[in-house]
């Protein structure tokens, strides 16, 4: 028996096994066109999976992948958790090296934001780290340096970003809007 990796939650809140197989399933991430794409850091591998659960390789040798993160012209941004941000083209046939950061003692956590720009996330053991901005060029510049351990991000609706801390004693998922005042919205 091959372990279930990823599952299908339904509106009413039932899950079903969806993908089986990957070892370590890290990130989701939807492409433009609809595909779900799952990386495992066990492998370095991004896999694409299909409507009925098949799953092929994508793209492989990405170190320790986790987070995944998809531009609007279809390329995929992939975090290794070593150290690197990799760029991956849409067909999936070129990967280059996007950006380096500090590693991370979990995972990166990526988010493409409405103005086309890379948010990353990638804690470490300081007190604090930092929720980075990248523009296309790789152009890097910190947000916040004031998150203890901050995990997963996104952006609502609206376009308002919201982090994971995961700090023990301090952990909550904040709203960060642009030019104000981050503020918790949800603690424990």
């Amino acid at each position: 028996d091959t372990p279930v990796s990823v599952y299908r939650v339904e509106a009413d809140g039932g899950r079903e096994p969806f993908v089986e197989g990957i070892v370590n399933a890290t990130s989701l991430a939807f492409s433009p066109a609809g595909v779900l794409h799952v990386s495992s850091r066990y492998d370095g591998v991004v896999y694409r999976v299909a409507g009925d659960g098949r799953t092929e390789p994508f793209v492989s040798e990405l170190g320790v992948a986790c987070g995944l993160a998809f531009a609007p012209d279809g390329s995929l941004f992939v975090g290794d958790r070593t150290g690197t941000l990799h760029h991956v083209s849409a067909d999936g046939l070129r990967t280059e090296v996007f950006a380096t950061l500090p590693p991370s003692v979990a995972a990166y956590h990526l988010a493409m934001g409405p103005d086309a720009q890379l948010y990353v996330t990638g804690p470490t053991l300081a007190t604090h780290d930092a929720v980075y901005r990248f523009d296309a060029s790789g152009r890097q510049e910190v947000l916040d340096r004031t998150f203890g351990r901050p995990q997963g991000l996104g952006f609502d609706a609206n376009g308002v970003l919201h982090v994971v801390e995961a700090l023990a004693g301090v952990s909550g998922i904040y709203r960060c809007p642009a030019g104000a005042t981050r503020r918790l919205v949800v603690s424990g």
